[in-house]
């Protein structure tokens, strides 16, 4: 657990880091993700990885007002999802978060890979919201290994439901984050 905070927390820094420099008036711009413009990208990452991540926490749904939320509208939605950000990995911070399932409805999912999967869409959504901007997404190798780990054990399923792409291929001794982008069928050498 001690170690899936810390990367929560590292990805989560990032992730603001990113947010803050998202140029205004770009929301139509196209993005790494072939359905999302940037506005709805941006959308998706700040509800799942801000408020989906501390309403798991609760083992609370989502309310349908944050769910039809246009969070870009807001002018200073960069540092609202930093602050939500904060309130979310303080959440998980309680060790008995951790313990059991969520009830996603159709199945519970052991709390630790909700926190897991969680991680895998700051970082890899993270990278999509920074490369679509002129930007980069950098995390340790530590917490790069541990969302490839992710991204290994739930390729296919999110292929199924078409989350992934069919994975792109970079060589064996790629860095793990180029892998993790890789496998999720991102291509790492993307660029606007």
């Amino acid at each position: 657990m001690k170690d899936l905070h810390s990367h929560m927390k590292e990805c989560a820094a990032e992730a603001a880091r990113v947010a803050r420099h998202v140029p205004a008036g770009h929301w139509d711009d196209s993005t790494t993700c072939a359905d999302f413009d940037l506005r709805t990208l941006v959308n998706h990452w700040v509800l799942y990885t801000s408020h989906g991540l501390e309403h798991r926490a609760r083992r609370e749904a989502l309310p349908e007002e944050l769910v039809e939320r246009d969070f870009t509208a807001d002018p200073e939605w960069a540092a609202a999802y930093a602050v939500q950000l904060d309130r979310a990995v303080a959440a998980w911070a309680d060790p008995e978060v951790w313990e059991g399932d969520i009830d996603l409805g159709e199945m519970s999912v052991p709390a630790a890979g909700i926190a897991g999967m969680v991680i895998k869409e700051m970082a890899v959504h993270g990278w999509d919201v920074a490369v679509s901007t002129g930007q980069t997404f950098a995390i340790s190798d530590e917490a790069a290994a541990f969302v490839l780990s992710v991204v290994e054990e739930n390729a296919e399923i999110y292929r199924r439901y078409g989350g992934f792409a069919d994975p792109v291929e970079v060589d064996a001794s790629a860095p793990v984050f180029e892998r993790v982008l890789a496998l999720s069928g991102r291509d790492p050498r993307w660029t606007r």
